[in-house]
């Protein structure tokens, strides 16, 4: 049995609207999580970190107030610091996330989910 296709969904966000109707036009009806509501949690974080194969400054809005008010470009902070950072603030996390097939595509251009399904 194949995974359902999930996304890490803002809708106020128009690149996550945009990845969205992209996959419904592909016929996909995706699990769709509101993760500002329902953040991933630790472990969920370091999975998807994992299968993005990046580090978890390169999944951070690094622009959001948040990150320079909780000092997170501190280089002495570890991944276990930042995720914790990320699930505690899930406005840092960077959206959106698409995952399916064991995979996992930021939607940034939207068209970057493509290459996972």
């Amino acid at each position: 049995m194949t995974e359902q296709t999930r996304i890490f969904h803002n809708p106020r966000c128009s690149k996550s609207r945009q990845t969205l109707e992209l996959l419904e036009q592909k016929g996909i009806e995706p699990e769709i999580i509101r993760y500002l509501e329902t953040p991933p949690t630790e472990q969920e974080l370091l999975h998807i970190l994992d299968l993005l194969g990046c580090e978890p400054r390169e999944l951070m809005r690094t622009k959001e107030p948040e990150y320079k008010e909780q000092n997170l470009a501190n280089p002495e902070l570890t991944r276990e610091q930042l995720v914790q950072a990320m699930v505690a603030t899930p406005k840092l996390i960077e959206r959106p996330i698409v995952l399916a097939n064991n995979k996992a595509a930021i939607g940034r251009p939207p068209e970057t989910v493509l290459d996972i399904l």
